[in-house]
């Protein structure tokens, strides 16, 4: 019999779990939490085989939250239940030592099909999660450390005169890097141009 803890601060959701766990026969409920702080003083007492954590709890963030029980926990296997299904924060959940990740409106075989795959030392994504995951990513861009300095000083709202300045360029070279960079990461504007940067973590 696996044992799961869930921490979920919707009592209404845990409820439903409990309720899907209890009556599965292959899995039972040692406790419930409904937030990190209730989850930290109860997680050495309940040690459980699997836990279902939600991403946005109310005190912390379920991204950080999975980290510290990894750490603390190694052997407790953590499957993300939540709303979320941006890529980066799949990627952070199972970077932090998630072993599965589930969206909230998975069907209930799902859930027990993650509780079973991760409880036996498996990664598993529900179906939505693992097509999301699967979509090819970006391609990275490449930029030189000319480049970089270049976006960073753009970023600054540098005109392409003060650059010059201070790089020692001539402000028609710049215009030249400023239109080459627009290109490299598609942006139209110089303001796309810095949230593209950001985004990206290229400054």
């Amino acid at each position: 019999m696996i044992s799961v803890a869930i921490v979920d601060d919707h009592k209404i959701l845990t409820e439903g779990l409990q309720s899907l766990i209890e009556d599965s026969g292959v899995a039972k409920v040692v406790g419930v939490a409904h937030s990190a702080a209730d989850c930290r003083l109860s997680l050495g007492f309940w040690k459980p085989d699997v836990l279902l954590l939600d991403v946005g709890l109310p005190d912390s963030s379920g991204v950080d939250f999975c980290k510290e029980v990894k750490a603390q926990f190694p052997e407790i296997n953590v499957l993300a239940l939540t709303t979320h299904n941006e890529y980066t924060i799949v990627r952070q959940m199972l970077d932090n030592g998630a072993s599965g990740y589930l969206v909230k409106n998975a069907m209930a075989d799902e859930v027990l099909a993650g509780i079973a795959a991760v409880a036996a030392g498996k990664t598993f994504l529900c179906h939505e999660i693992d097509l999301l995951m699967k979509r090819p990513s970006p391609k990275k861009i490449w930029l030189s450390p000319r480049e970089r300095e270049l976006l960073r000083l753009i970023s600054e709202g540098l005109t392409n005169g003060e650059i010059a300045e201070q790089i020692f360029l001539s402000p028609e070279t710049i215009k030249g890097y400023r239109k080459n960079l627009l290109l490299k990461l598609g942006a139209k504007n110089t303001a796309v141009l810095v949230k593209m940067a950001l985004e990206q973590k290229l400054i």
